[in-house]
């Protein structure tokens, strides 16, 4: 088998969205995975004409997954959960994606229950773990509704910095939408998406959000034609865009080859 037209086996499977590299390895430790009809041993590398199947269901050709990325764009209502399966019943936000042939969504990034707006799921686990990863230092954008007295310091603590459960969380932008009485409106970037970051930097000032919906990722904006509980697939140059977020080194590399190329004589 030629070296330089494998792949590991882990890394194939993370780019269909079946989970992360790590989870990975551990079904193929567990014996979950076959290829060409013999249980896989952790450390295998596969190529575009192995057969691999997973839980008894076939993996699609790797020419034709990395052909057909697709990405779609979500607008989460509230009371909607970031998981496949919840023990208590709740309703997913997996629920209402359409369904695939091969391999599965994977979320691009979570909201929790009480977040709503913008949520990306795509078939790519390698590009949702490249956004996901805080070097890819991705901008998320939301629209806060805060409760209380808003000061000038505040503002200017939340861009300096706090220290909260020993790390360090800004916003890179805080911008006032206006509002009516003690609820106040406000737009807020950051470029780590910790878990509940944007809730805990107010209530670090003593402050409480009462609505919380982010509005942008990355280059990606909801459109209005996107309501609450809906969804749209994103073209091919949306997903070039965010592809060259996840692969800056790279879209940098094909850059220059297309500026080293000569250009035709007009």
């Amino acid at each position: 088998m030629n070296q330089e037209s494998t792949e590991k086996l882990q890394k194939v499977l993370a780019r269909a969205g079946f989970g992360s590299r790590r989870e990975l390895e551990g079904w193929i430790e567990k014996g979950r995975v076959k290829v060409n009809g013999k249980v896989a041993q952790l450390g295998i590398r596969v190529s575009e004409s192995d057969r691999v199947v997973v839980d008894g269901k076939k993996l699609a050709p790797q020419n034709r997954a990395k052909e057909e990325r697709r990405v779609i764009l979500y607008n989460k209502p509230e009371d909607e959960i970031t998981t496949r399966k919840d023990p208590m019943g709740r309703p997913t936000v997996f629920a209402k994606l359409p369904p695939l042939k091969h391999g599965r969504w994977v979320s691009i990034g979570r909201l929790d229950i009480n977040t709503s707006g913008l949520l990306l799921f795509t078939t790519d686990g390698e590009l949702a773990n490249k956004l996901m990863h805080p070097s890819s230092e991705v901008e998320r954008e939301y629209a806060v509704r805060v409760l209380g007295d808003v000061t000038p310091e505040m503002v200017q603590q939340m861009h300096k910095g706090v220290m909260i459960e020993d790390h360090l969380c800004r916003f890179t932008d805080i911008q006032h939408y206006g509002g009516e009485g003690v609820n106040q409106w406000y737009h807020v970037v950051l470029v780590e998406g910790r878990n509940r970051e944007v809730r805990k930097l107010w209530e670090s000032q003593g402050l409480k959000v009462s609505r919380l919906k982010r509005v942008r990722f990355g280059p990606l904006f909801i459109p209005s034609t996107v309501t609450k509980g809906k969804y749209q697939e994103l073209s091919k140059p949306e997903i070039d865009k965010l592809f060259k977020l996840a692969n800056p080194k790279a879209a940098e590399k094909a850059a220059k080859n297309r500026s080293a190329k000569p250009q035709p004589r007009s």
